[in-house]
């Protein structure tokens, strides 16, 4: 595996793991009343698809093992040029739903030393 690759891989994994500390034990709820929450996991969903844009551009055929990688990209598209549209409802649904799959897709190509 390239270097820039694993790097890129490795912040992907860091941001999606914060994302799972911060909302572990919340609610939807808690989170639309929590501004530093809703903040913080904006912030690494943008750091997820920065690297997974720089990752789609450098290791195609690595991104493309990850699944809806492309959704991520345009999904921090949004939250980063149209946060006046983000909805709470969806960024929670993502992290419920995408974002296990994206730590065990991570995981997994991380683990491949080769």
């Amino acid at each position: 595996m390239r270097h820039d690759t694993k790097k890129l891989l490795f912040d992907v994994q860091e941001a999606a793991d914060l994302i799972a500390s911060f909302v572990s034990g919340r609610s939807l709820e808690d989170y639309r009343r929590d501004p530093m929450l809703r903040a913080a996991v904006e912030r690494e969903f943008e750091i997820i698809g920065e690297a997974l844009k720089r990752l789609a551009k450098s290791d195609p055929d690595t991104a493309g093992r990850i699944p809806d990688h492309r959704n991520m990209i345009d999904f921090r598209n949004v939250l980063s040029h149209g946060y006046d549209i983000v909805q709470d409802e969806i960024v929670w649904g993502v992290v419920g739903e995408h974002l296990p799959i994206l730590r065990a897709t991570v995981g997994e190509l991380l683990s491949f030393q080769g």
